[in-house]
């Protein structure tokens, strides 16, 4: 698996977590999809990424996106 499609599912996965939260705990847990959706669309444009950086100190290996 590369950085970039490591990325791609984790923030797949925090959207999902949070609209199954929001759903059945509290609708207040949207905003953890909204930052993910923030962070991605900055990301877009400046290339920082702090869970790319986080997976890259882990040893995923790099991807196209995110060197």
């Amino acid at each position: 698996m590369t950085l970039d499609r490591a990325v791609f599912a984790f923030a797949g996965c925090v959207v999902l977590l949070s609209v199954a939260l929001a759903h059945y705990v509290h609708p207040w847990w949207i905003g953890l999809a909204i930052f993910a959706g923030l962070n991605m669309f900055q990301a877009a444009f400046t290339g920082f990424c702090p869970a790319a950086m986080i997976f890259k100190k882990l040893g995923v290996r790099a991807g196209a996106a995110f060197k």
